[in-house]
């Protein structure tokens, strides 16, 4: 019996020696995310509010440019930003407005808004599968920025240690960040008004 829990001990003390902590996951996370750095990233965003209900949305980020997928009450709405300028389309109308932006946007550097995005806060793991991890983070004591969030939900794979989904609450609306991938390409990211033949442009700059 002695030899048998020496065993185990040994087992259960080789366990904790291998396991990872919330931070050096993290830390393992931004480091293969720096690999996919000007790639350009694809996600799908949801929001979701009190009795309305969930308003899901896909963007692509490269560099300074984005684009945002959207669909409301059947009416399709894509917005295309460059830091300065943004075109907006509405389905509904067939109509494109462009229109200045009111302060000029800083580049995310594609994978740079996952960087540092548990900074200021203590994290734990919530729940692990076999598949990935799941971390809880708590706005932390000494953080002073007030408008970030209390908490957040990070789930990240195991093996690629990619995000799988980030979530938390922001003024009472749930925002989900998930199926997120990289590879965007330029066309991705700029309007071209020959992709809408007819369309009645506006532009209010």
């Amino acid at each position: 019996m002695k030899k048998l829990l020496s065993i185990i001990s040994f087992l259960a003390f080789a366990a904790i020696a291998v396991a990872q902590t919330p931070q050096e996951i993290i830390s393992r996370m931004e480091a293969e995310l720096d690999k996919h750095e000007n790639e350009g990233v694809v996600m799908t965003i949801d929001a979701k509010v009190p009795i309305v209900g969930t308003m899901s949305t896909k963007t692509y980020t490269l560099g300074n440019k984005t684009r945002a997928e959207a669909e409301m009450l059947g009416v399709s709405i894509v917005t295309w930003t460059d830091g300065e300028t943004s075109w907006t389309y509405n389905s509904k109308k067939n109509e494109v407005e462009i229109s200045k932006l009111e302060a000029e946007a800083e580049s995310e550097g594609d994978v740079e808004m996952f960087d540092g995005i548990t900074d200021g806060y203590d994290v734990t793991i919530d729940k692990e599968t076999a598949t990935a991890w799941t971390i809880r983070c708590k706005r932390s004591k000494s953080n002073m920025d007030k408008d970030a969030p209390k908490k957040m939900e990070l789930v990240i794979a195991k093996g690629s240690y990619m995000p799988v989904s980030l979530k938390t609450k922001v003024s009472g609306v749930t925002i989900t960040m998930r199926n997120i991938s990289f590879g965007v390409t330029e066309k991705q990211v700029t309007f071209n008004a020959n992709d809408y033949p007819g369309v009645t442009i506006e532009d209010k700059r």
